[in-house]
């Protein structure tokens, strides 16, 4: 099902008992969409100074191409640019990348995964994205805030605590918000047919990268202003092409050296 998710609902269960006392009711779940949660919140914060792009979407839909040839010709047009990702692009990011990543971890409640990646996004705009747009960098990130709503909030089917989890992750980065986000669009089955080997969360199920990818294009369709969405599926020179057509104009505001 598109972007599903969980959220509690009344059923008759059998109390559970321990030590001779009635335990809480388990609770049985039903399935809602994206479109059944509460409205959006109020849009975050966008930096006054420099440019802010960030790269989503499900695995093996060219990321980190697109970020490297943006990077490229930003660096030919003469701009600052800061190429980074998510997670474990800080010294303690790289620490909880290889938690959440290697296989070797196993499982991991759903909550915890979260937070960790939570902390490694506190981490990164304190010691990266910040200090780069107080400067005038364009900094272009390799997945955000988005990847967490999406893969550990619908993809481990978080139901009603998806909005806690975007409150915390909104918390934790300051609100500070992409002027542009780029997903990058592919088919689950598609895109991990493109990965040479899988980490931890590539390895998941085609329907949890459905659920996602279902993600993904909700966030999109809910302010199309700040975010591009493109068919992973084309070139690579027609992809670059599309996401500069929408980076340019927001260059006014990042510095550029002198040519």
């Amino acid at each position: 099902m598109s972007g599903a998710v969980v959220t509690p609902s009344g059923g008759a269960v059998k109390p559970l008992t321990r030590g001779g006392e009635v335990s809480p009711r388990p609770r049985r779940f039903t399935c809602v969409t994206s479109a059944d949660r509460d409205p959006a919140p109020a849009p975050g914060l966008r930096a006054a100074t420099g440019v802010f792009v960030c790269f989503e979407g499900g695995d093996g839909g060219g990321k980190s191409t697109q970020s490297r040839l943006l990077v490229e010709r930003l660096e030919r047009e003469g701009y600052d640019a800061v190429p980074t990702f998510e997670p474990g692009d800080t010294p303690v990011g790289r620490e909880l990348r290889r938690i959440v990543l290697d296989p070797a971890t196993g499982h991991l409640a759903a909550r915890t995964e979260a937070l960790l990646y939570v902390a490694d996004k506190a981490e990164h705009v304190a010691e990266v994205v910040r200090p780069a747009l107080d400067r005038g960098a364009v900094v272009v990130t390799d997945r955000y805030v988005d990847s967490t709503l999406a893969y550990q909030g619908a993809g481990r089917a978080l139901g009603d605590a998806v909005a806690g989890l975007e409150h915390v992750a909104r918390w934790a980065t300051g609100d500070l918000r992409p002027h542009l986000t780029v997903v990058l669009d592919v088919r689950p089955g598609a895109g991990l047919a493109r990965l040479t080997g899988r980490d931890r969360i590539e390895a998941e199920s085609v329907e949890f990268h459905e659920r996602v990818r279902a993600e993904f294009l909700a966030l999109a369709a809910a302010d199309p202003a700040h975010y591009l969405v493109v068919d992973a599926t084309g070139t690579r020179e027609e992809i670059a092409e599309a996401v500069w057509a929408r980076v340019a104009p927001l260059l006014v505001q990042a510095r550029q050296e002198a040519r």
